[in-house]
């Protein structure tokens, strides 16, 4: 009997395939997006230093992040998203594209069996693509895309994505690709991930959203996070306090509030000033906003970088009013501004 193709099945995150009623798990936060996967024999091409999925990992191969994958029938998996959309459970779905031969035809496959049936918005998560790759998933009804950088510096890219990883991946390339699909989809309709904890100093971090938020890119925050069996593995996560910063500093930054030349540093690259009045910081702080997950609209990845236990990076939910006192010691201890 031959294997199923990639077109009839698709990985899904678990907490993904329990709103579509295809596992029943118990849950404390819902996902708001249906995350999927495309799905192959065997891993991604790529060698990403942090990914589960990367060619030379040891991790098993249904994970993503810490997130379990499990595949399903793709058939049964936009049923699911109907339902979901139809109730207002799913509001957005996400398909992560792994890196091998034909996974664009594979990826447009999946959107347009999306599209058959529901009429949910899409998101691509994916490797660089040229413009007329960008354009065909502009044609089957995607609406936003991800070009994730990952990395907020060359040096880092290359060591845990690019060459010196082993990669397939340039930093040059990503940062093209990234504005043609600004072209392509238009301002504020492009993403990218940067992962904060590889290595780069606060001032790296806020350096990059300054210039994606420029060239009209959403720069969705994730948190670090070793993973068993990865060439990171034995990485530690990020300082907690750092994490909180940056969060306020992106916050601020792309809503125009200051810009990344306002922000204040120390010798270590820490911020230390975000350059805005004792109060107005404060308002933002309590807000809870900068915190919650960053990405595509109604995006909430539950616990993708974290345990349910915490400590939480991103909050897929809002806040607690005891989450929001935590978080604004957590940023205003460590500055020149300080509660006390």
């Amino acid at each position: 009997m031959e294997p199923a193709s990639s077109i009839e099945r698709v990985r899904v995150s678990i907490g993904s395939a329990a709103i579509m009623g295809l596992v029943r798990i118990k849950m404390d936060a819902e996902p708001t997006t249906a995350y999927l996967m495309t799905y192959r024999e065997g891993k991604c091409d790529a060698n990403c230093s942090f990914c589960p999925q990367a060619r030379g990992s040891r991790s098993r191969a249904d994970l993503l992040s810490r997130v379990t994958w499990p595949t399903f029938p793709l058939r049964s998996v936009v049923f699911g998203i109907e339902r979901g959309f139809l109730r207002g459970s799913i509001r957005r779905a996400c398909v992560e594209a792994l890196n091998y031969p034909g996974v664009l035809q594979d990826v447009i496959a999946i959107v347009e069996a999306i599209r058959s049936r529901v009429k949910v918005p899409i998101s691509i998560s994916c490797q660089p693509l040229d413009r007329k790759g960008l354009e065909e998933l502009v044609k089957v009804g995607v609406d936003r895309v991800s070009i994730p950088l990952d990395a907020v510096t060359k040096d880092l890219f290359e060591k845990v994505k690019g060459s010196l990883a082993g990669g397939p991946y340039s930093w040059e390339a990503h940062l093209f690709a990234l504005r043609e699909a600004v072209k392509a989809f238009g301002r504020g309709r492009v993403t990218t991930h940067l992962i904060v904890g590889l290595g780069e100093t606060e001032r790296d971090v806020l350096k990059a959203i300054q210039w994606c938020t420029d060239l009209g890119v959403n720069p969705g925050l994730f948190a670090f996070t070793p993973i068993p069996g990865t060439a990171l593995e034995a990485h530690p996560q990020p300082p907690l306090e750092s994490y909180r910063r940056v969060q306020v500093a992106r916050y601020l930054i792309i809503n125009e509030m200051i810009r990344f030349e306002d922000v204040g540093f120390d010798s270590h690259g820490r911020v230390i000033s975000f350059n805005v009045s004792r109060e107005g910081l404060i308002g933002v702080i309590r807000t809870g906003n900068p915190f919650l997950t960053s990405g595509c609209p109604s995006c909430n990845r539950p616990y993708y970088n974290e345990r349910p236990g915490g400590p939480l990076y991103n909050y897929p939910r809002p806040l607690t009013k005891e989450e929001v006192e935590e978080a604004e010691v957590q940023v205003l201890r460590s500055l020149d501004q300080r509660p006390y």
